[in-house]
């Protein structure tokens, strides 16, 4: 199930389903939409603190379920990730979802409510930038292609040559489904009711803020689930502020992803701008995609468009 695409002029919705943003910065944030042409509606829920949280786990669920029927808002941005998103994936209906089909953005936290909506009612979700995003600025790369996924009928394609920043870890050319996330969540999903399929899908991981070690142990954990046997590729985004231990872990990202992989022949690259870094390409969970990519070139190709 596909959402309809944007036209200028249309409202955009904005939900904090985790933590909490300075009123100043959700503003100044939610002017970024403006400036496209959008209208922004900022609900109540947004300024709610509970602790850590934008109000409790219902009203966090609540606000979004308010926006899905909301007849005058036709795409929802979350304000910001951080904690909170895998606590009201099961008390959201997601019936109420399914009956209003609408451009769901969000990453990191996020992360669990796109796999969740998709996995319960089909609909294609996006895993791109969210207010927090443009609070100390907007990247050029990034808003370019947020709006061209949400207003655009027509599939991208994205090429990166030799000298960017992605990196190819293992060259090919493979085709599927586009799935994934936040590292740290895709695995607290693995085993619950939100339990997801990789097989013959381009699956995509990104993180922040991790030891080595821990990186290491949630891959491996993806393998020792299953989570890698049928993929058709595997698209590491940027890992940021990454650590180490006192005593060296051995190993850097690259050289875990390979090491956990070893024995498996699946496309890889590394260092691609999905997740927490400056650069963030907007990702549309379950759309076919093409990924080729050798040692000159890399280029992602959306085989379909998500958008109506």
């Amino acid at each position: 199930m596909k959402p309809s695409r944007l036209r200028k002029g249309d409202t955009i919705g904005i939900v904090s389903p985790s933590r909490w943003m300075e009123e100043q910065e959700l503003y100044k944030a939610a002017a970024v939409f403006e400036q496209m042409g959008f209208y922004v509606k900022i609900g109540p829920q947004n300024f709610l603190k509970q602790n850590q949280f934008t109000g409790s786990d219902y009203e966090r669920a609540k606000a979004i379920e308010k926006m899905f029927e909301d007849s005058q808002v036709k795409a929802i941005v979350c304000a910001k990730g951080g904690y909170g998103a895998l606590k009201i994936i099961d008390i959201l209906n997601y019936n109420v979802i399914a009956r209003n089909p609408k451009i769901f953005i969000g990453y990191s936290d996020i992360t669990a409510i796109l796999i969740s909506i998709y996995k319960m009612t089909g609909l294609v979700t996006f895993h791109g930038p969210m207010l927090y995003s443009f609070v100390s600025g907007v990247d050029k790369f990034t808003i370019t292609y947020l709006q061209y996924l949400m207003c655009n009928p027509e599939p991208y394609k994205v090429n990166f040559s030799e000298d960017s920043q992605v990196k190819v870890l293992r060259a090919g050319i493979s085709e599927g489904q586009l799935f994934g996330g936040n590292l740290s969540i895709l695995v607290n999903l693995i085993g619950t009711a939100h339990a997801f399929d990789t097989s013959e899908k381009i699956l995509f991981i990104e993180d922040v803020d991790e030891y080595l070690y821990n990186l290491d142990r949630m891959i491996l954990h993806l393998k020792r689930s299953g989570k890698l046997d049928k993929i058709a590729a595997l698209i590491v985004g940027e890992m940021v502020d990454i650590k180490d231990n006192e005593i060296p872990f051995g190993k850097n990202v690259d050289e875990i992803i390979l090491d956990v992989c070893r024995n498996t022949n699946f496309p890889i690259i590394t260092n691609f701008p999905c997740g927490h870094g400056k650069k963030q390409l907007t990702i549309p969970i379950s759309v076919k995609a093409r990924l080729e990519c050798n040692k000159r070139d890399i280029t992602l190709c959306l085989l379909e468009s998500p958008v109506l």
